[in-house]
């Protein structure tokens, strides 16, 4: 309600006022340190003294603490806008009196008597707001469970430092705050929602940190969001352990990075690591590759014009590659390779052995087999270099007593004093020269041995893995339809070939050098958090737990919007049968979706009812209604752009920011926009190379739209031809009808898709 009509406005006005007071003050003592650190850093950076260990301790603290009050001062700028969201009051089992508990983005203390003026939305008390009911409650914290009861849980409406509205509420969110939330129009970037977070996302957050957690959550449910949220509060719940580096974001691609940019600032959070999957395994290969358009195959699967038994050979193709069975078909591939690694001779100085063929093949095989190759050969070089040390003074020893004994021989049986000269000068040289070749021969002999090991790099075993027919057949003969072998060969091999790599290709050869040569440096990441996870493979999973060692998981995606399915994840057993196995691991649904009103989600779940297999993970719309989704028949594609242009002039006037033209295909984006681009000026089309996400008008394919979120949606082309029963045209469509959070157009100039009877 507003906030003038509510019993407790003269009390929250003068808390509110009070604490913008308090901000203000810490923000100015905030500036001037951090204008100190500025200038005290510019001086050490300015007479930094390389050897001197003192001023490179000095800078590191003083860099870090210029980096902290950055982000404080960040955060005070957020907070003298918006101090905090929520009161909740709670008494302490065993104590009288209530403890008035504010909670916000940050927390803030006053200095004179170390009272709590803003609780942190990620402490341990914060939580019965996100979860207690009135009455008997409790908390969890270090020093174990806190009992008592919550009397009060009030919401505040706070903007620009006026408080607007205030809510007394039981659960959460009451609804007419949720609505308003809810009810905003899309920006150009994702947005923080701490005030709103709901109990099953509140779960997440919250999840214990060690055990793996999937999360299947329906469109619009806020997955992107919550595992932004996550990430902040495990960084404050173990700031003491951790620091912002150790945790990653993997998302599908730049522009999504882009697109989530925010909210992590908003939250307080810096330095946190965020990659695609493809920019993370270049690093770890230690190498740039030219890499395929990821969407070229989905789009080459949307065509009309190519067979069915082409489709089909490529996607087995591609879920071959991404699946656990070739996982062990490289084990097999690396056993081979390891069998005939070690060269059959023997070690041997001159002609004596110092290692037999068959010992140093049993210490590669068997007794270091738990490491990798390269460190193996390295065990093995200092085994060859001990046991040589070791020969080498028995050697010398050999030469110096075969020349002691000839020195003897010769004193004794030569009398001519320049005849015996001459002798023992020759013994000695002989032995000197024995000596000198002895060292020369050591020095280099473990090294010729180990250069006699053939290693080559994990892309061209990867290569020679394709381009030997014989062995690709007899690793795969009876592990897969003998129909699909020789296509995959071929068709991988063209692509190596031409030096391209496909996103497929990836997990293969970072697990191949994983297991060959090792990961060069240990990777400082504790907790990987993996964004729209259903397109993701086992594989891609299972290589990234291998080499990030001690790491912890979180996986969010939605199956129904799987439209890399073919090689992604297919189920979730898939990941926790193959991956997590070893561990106990927690599955959680997000059911509730809070982006598009009822109406509209309606519309999406009459899609998805035509995949039986994935129908029991249709959304439960929040309840926010609005218009019915428009399904306007048109004579052609000139009359629909005209339309869409139309009601685009109209609902700019409302204040709707954001609009999307979704098509099935870029080839019908690309039709749309020859129409459309004389006529709107701030028009582009989205084709995924783009590194920064920009609002207005878009033209975007459905299979780029997936993650993003708009005001209104026009779908130019739900026809009978476009959107079949086929499973990739169900899921396409459900992405591009899961979009809009407000308002959704669909057109055809024919018969209108089936899926939405």
């Amino acid at each position: 309600m507003p906030a003038k009509n509510h019993h407790a406005y003269a009390e929250e006005l003068e808390r509110c006022k009070y604490t913008l007071g308090y901000i203000e003050k810490y923000f100015e003592s905030t500036l001037i340190k951090k204008k100190r650190l500025d200038n005290e850093v510019e001086s050490l950076k300015k007479h930094f003294n390389s050897d001197s260990s003192q001023d490179y301790i000095d800078l590191g603290i003083n860099t870090l603490l210029q980096s902290d009050a950055g982000i404080k001062l960040r955060n005070l700028v957020t907070a003298k806008s918006r101090p905090y969201f929520a009161r909740i009051d709670f008494t302490e089992k065993n104590k009288s009196d209530p403890e008035k508990l504010y909670i916000g983005k940050m927390s803030l203390m006053r200095d004179e008597d170390h009272n709590v003026l803003i609780v942190d939305w990620r402490a341990p008390v914060a939580n019965l707001y996100y979860e207690g009911r009135l009455g008997d409650a409790a908390y969890n914290c270090p020093d174990g469970k806190i009992e008592g009861s919550l009397s009060l849980k009030r919401q505040f409406s706070i903007n620009k430092g006026v408080l607007e509205e205030i809510f007394d509420i039981d659960i959460t969110t009451n609804d007419e705050f949720l609505q308003t939330y809810l009810g905003a129009n899309a920006d150009n970037r994702l947005k923080e929602i701490v005030s709103t977070i709901q109990v099953e996302q509140n779960a997440i957050v919250r999840a214990d940190m060690w055990r793996p957690l999937i999360v299947q959550g329906a469109a619009g449910s806020g997955k992107t969001t919550i595992a932004l949220h996550r990430i902040a509060y495990l960084i404050y719940t173990f700031e003491k352990s951790f620091k912002p580096e150790n945790f990653m974001i993997i998302a599908p691609n730049k522009l999504f990075l882009n697109y989530i940019s925010d909210v992590l600032p908003e939250l307080g959070v810096e330095r946190v690591r965020q990659t695609t999957f493809e920019d993370f395994a270049m690093d770890l290969i230690g190498k740039r590759f030219k890499m395929r358009d990821e969407n070229e195959k989905l789009v080459m699967f949307t065509k009309t014009n190519k067979s069915a038994i082409e489709k089909n050979m490529l996607r087995e193709c591609s879920h071959f590659k991404t699946s656990m069975l070739f996982k062990y078909i490289i084990d097999n591939y690396i056993s081979g390779i390891e069998k005939k690694l070690i060269p059959k001779v023997d070690f041997k100085i001159g002609s004596r052995i110092i290692y037999k063929y068959e010992e140093i093949n049993h210490l590669f095989l068997n007794v270091y087999k738990m490491w990798p190759v390269v460190r193996r050969l390295d065990e093995i070089r200092k085994n060859l270099s001990n046991r040589l040390k070791v020969e080498k003074d028995s050697l010398l020893d050999d030469i110096n007593n075969a020349a002691d004994n000839n020195l003897i021989n010769i004193k004794s049986k030569i009398q001519s004093l320049s005849k015996r000269q001459e002798l023992i000068t020759k013994v000695l040289d002989k032995r000197d020269g024995l000596i000198r070749k002895l060292e020369d021969i050591s020095k280099k002999a473990v090294r010729e041995y180990i250069k006699r090991i053939n290693k080559i790099s994990p892309i061209n075993y990867y290569k020679e893995l394709f381009c030997d027919k014989d062995l690709f057949n007899r690793l795969l003969s009876g592990k897969i339809d003998e129909r699909f072998i020789g296509y995959i060969r071929e068709y991988t091999n063209k692509n190596l070939q031409s030096g391209h790599l496909e996103i497929e290709d990836l997990a293969p050869i970072i697990y191949l050098k994983f297991r060959l040569y090792g990961i060069d440096e240990k990777i400082p990441v504790k907790h990987i958090i993996i964004d729209e996870a259903q397109d993701f493979s086992a594989f891609q999973i299972y290589v990234l737990k291998k080499i990030i060692k001690d790491s912890s998981f979180t996986l969010l995606g939605d199956l129904c919007q799987g439209i890399h399915s073919y090689r992604g994840t297919r189920s979730w057993e898939d990941i926790t049968d193959n991956v997590f196995s070893d561990r106990k691991n927690k599955f959680l649904k997000l059911e509730q979706s809070y982006r598009t009103t009822v109406e509209i989600m309606n519309i999406a779940n009459k899609v998805l009812k035509y995949n039986p297999d994935l129908a029991h993970f249709a959304a439960k719309p929040v309840i926010r209604h609005g218009d019915e989704p428009e399904f306007i028949k048109k004579e052609n594609i000139e009359e629909i752009a005209n339309d869409i242009l139309k009601k685009i002039q109209m609902l700019k006037k409302i204040n709707f920011k954001s609009f999307a033209l979704i098509c099935k295909t870029m080839d019908k984006c690309i039709e749309v926009n020859k129409v459309l681009k004389r006529k709107i000026n701030d028009l582009h089309i989205m084709t995924g190379k783009e590194k920064e996400y920009k609002t207005g008008i878009i033209i975007v394919p459905s299979y780029l739209s997936k993650g993003l979120e708009f005001d209104v949606v026009f779908i130019p082309d739900a026809e009978k031809g476009t959107y079949t029963r086929e499973g990739l045209d169900i899921k396409l469509l459900y992405v591009a009808v899961t979009r809009p959070l407000h308002k959704l157009y669909m057109y055809c100039t024919g018969e209108p898709t089936s899926l939405l009877k």
